[in-house]
C-alpha cells in the first residue's frame, strides 16, 4: 500500500507551537510524516506537545525554547534543529500576539511589542532559516498571517500593521530566495472563533465593549462570513500542507486567504 502522506521525513519548525493554532499545525505536519520542532517560550507546554506528537504519529519531535524577538535565540533554535535532524525543510512562522485599542489609548510600548513579535519575529525566523536553506538549495518558509494583513482592522492598528508588513516581507523574500530554490508564502486565516484567543479573551472583551452577550459577539462575527462559519485549525492546516509540499512547487510570494469569502483581495 502506498504512503499517501505528503511530507514524509521532512524536517519542520513551527514557532508558537505549544498551544492553539501552532500546536494544531505542528500535529498536522507530523500526521503528514514530518519530524517536527515545537518552538515556544512556554517550555513546559512545548515539551508536552512534542511528546504527544511523537507518541501519536511515530515521528521525531523536539521541543525548543525560542523567543522570536531575540535573534540569537532564533538562530540557536535553527542550529539545534540542524544538529538534531541534519537539515531544515519547512519553517512555519506562527508565533504572534494581539493587543488592540484606539490609537489615542493604546500604550505605545504595547503597540511596538506587537510589531516586534509579529513582524520582526518573522524576519528573525526567515533570516535564520535562509542561512540553512540557501546552501541546501531548497526549503519552504510559510508565515501565518491574517485577513488583517489585507484590510485595516478597527482599533487594531498594531496587529494590522504587523500583518501588512508580513505580506511585504513575504513577497520580498520570495523574490530574493527564488534563485536558491526556496519558496516563501503566507496564509491569511479568518477569525478562529473557537481558538483560545477568542474563547478565553476576545469574546469577553468585545461583549464588554459593545454591551452585548458573548453569544451575540460570536453571531456578529459569523454574520460577516459568506460561508456562515468561523475559520478552523483544519482549514489553515490544509493550506499549510499544500504550500509546504511539492504540489505548490510553482507558487511563491503568495498570501492565501482562508476566510470563507470574507476577504477576497
Amino acid at each position: 500500500m502506498s504512503d499517501c502522506r505528503k511530507l514524509v521525513d521532512k524536517i519542520a519548525i513551527v514557532t508558537g507551537a505549544a498551544q492553539g493554532l501552532g500546536q494544531a499545525l505542528a500535529e498536522r505536519l507530523a500526521q503528514e510524516g514530518a519530524h517536527v520542532v515545537v518552538a515556544d517560550i512556554n517550555d513546559e507546554a512545548a515539551q508536552t506537545t512534542a511528546k504527544a506528537i511523537a507518541e501519536k504519529h511515530g515521528v521525531r519531535a523536539l521541543a525548543l525554547h525560542a523567543d522570536v524577538t531575540d535573534l540569537a535565540q532564533v538562530e540557536a533554535m535553527v542550529d539545534r534543529t540542524v544538529e538534531a535532524f541534519g537539515r531544515l525543510d519547512i519553517v512555519i512562522s506562527n508565533a504572534g500576539i494581539l493587543f488592540s485599542g484606539a490609537i489615542t489609548e493604546i500604550d505605545p510600548a504595547r503597540w511596538r511589542q506587537v510589531i516586534e513579535v509579529n513582524l520582526v519575529g518573522y524576519f528573525h525566523v526567515a533570516r535564520a532559516a535562509a542561512r540553512v536553506m540557501i546552501p541546501q538549495k531548497s526549503g519552504v518558509i510559510i508565515q501565518i498571517n491574517s485577513k488583517s494583513g489585507k484590510r485595516g482592522s478597527y482599533k487594531n492598528s498594531a496587529y494590522a500593521s504587523s500583518k501588512f508588513g508580513g505580506i511585504g516581507l513575504t513577497q520580498s523574500l520570495a523574490l530574493e530566495l527564488a534563485e536558491h530554490g526556496i519558496r516563501v508564502n503566507a496564509i491569511c486565516p479568518g477569525n478562529l472563533l473557537d481558538s483560545p484567543l477568542w474563547v478565553g479573551s476576545l469574546y469577553s472583551q468585545y461583549a464588554k465593549r459593545w454591551g452585548i452577550t458573548e453569544e451575540e459577539v460570536r453571531a456578529r462575527y459569523i454574520a460577516q462570513v459568506p460561508m456562515g462559519r468561523g475559520c478552523t485549525y483544519e482549514d489553515v492546516a490544509n493550506v499549510m500542507v499544500f504550500l509546504a509540499s511539492d504540489q505548490s512547487s510553482y507558487m511563491t510570494g503568495q498570501a492565501i486567504n482562508v476566510t470563507g469569502g470574507q476577504e477576497m483581495h
